[in-house]
């Protein structure tokens, strides 16, 4: 099983084409985070492993990525048991033939507010290191692929990986949508059919289908929220609101804090990413 929650128990347990997201980041630039118990076993296919025996994370850094969003994926991630890293231009890590090699999971964290997807798709590729390609061929072999926010959007089609069954679009803009403008908000879902309240900043909803997709979570207005599916020998997951942010993120917006659970809700997510093979929902 994963670590417990960082305070208390852990909570629980698109075919249109995307023209602007947010997912912007927090005045602070925080991340949050501390320290918490260790990653224990991964259910399945063993991952592999840093040298120090957990499993080995990659969380995008640069200018795809806003300020204090790669902090706040590290942060979640090291709490759950991971060695994290980053991988971007200005880091140690760099995009390569062999930048994935050994690594249990990809992140692509949240996008700067009011950056279009097709702006972050377009800073991603402007480093000459980076392919779209590298990260499909990645998780096509077996790898993972976490997506938040803007990293969800980019997990769809045109721009974007096209990891998913499917496509990402914007939830604002959606039909009976219960947050319509791009200002931060908490919002609220079903997940594993059980209400909870989310961080969100402008994230998309999932339009999925196949036999190996696991809908997690749902918006109220039945937009797929947080999903989880195979892509070749590999695993997506994406989420439309965040479940790494931090307490300071919803301090800086005089938002009701919320971070405890969402942590829960972003360990619930990781463990059907990294574990067993997804449960179709009905």
């Amino acid at each position: 099983m994963w670590a417990g929650l960082r305070r208390g128990a852990a909570a629980l347990a698109v075919a249109a084409v995307v023209v602007a997201s947010a997912c912007g980041a927090p005045p602070s630039g925080g991340g949050g985070g501390d320290d918490g118990d260790s990653y224990s076993a991964l259910k399945g296919t063993p991952a592999p492993a840093a040298p120090d025996g957990r499993p080995l994370a990659l969380v995008y850094r640069g200018p795809a990525a806003c300020d204090g969003c790669p902090e706040a994926a590290h942060d979640m991630l090291e709490h759950d048991g991971f060695t994290v890293r980053y991988i971007g231009p200005d880091e140690e890590t760099g995009f390569g033939p062999d930048a994935l090699a050994g690594v249990a999971l990809y992140v692509q964290p949240g996008g700067t507010s009011g950056q279009e997807v097709s702006t972050a798709w377009g800073l991603l590729k402007r480093d000459p290191s980076f392919s779209p390609e590298l990260v499909r061929a990645y998780v096509r072999g077996g790898g993972r692929y976490l997506g938040l926010c803007m990293g969800g959007y980019l997990a769809g089609e045109e721009p974007g990986y096209g990891l998913l069954p499917g496509d990402s679009g914007q939830y604002i803009g959606s039909r009976d949508a219960t947050v319509t403008d791009d200002r931060d908000h908490l919002v609220e879902v079903a997940w594993r059919g059980h209400p909870q309240r989310m961080y969100f900043q402008d994230g998309p909803y999932f339009d999925v289908d196949g036999p190996d997709v696991d809908v997690v979570a749902r918006y109220t207005n039945d937009r797929a929220a947080a999903v989880v599916a195979s892509y070749g020998a590999g695993r997506v997951a994406v989420s439309g609101p965040h479940p790494e942010a931090p307490a300071d993120w919803y301090r800086d917006y005089g938002l009701p804090d919320e971070s405890h659970t969402g942590l829960g809700l972003g360990e619930d997510l990781l463990h059907t990413l990294m574990g067993a093979p997804a449960r179709p929902t009905s």
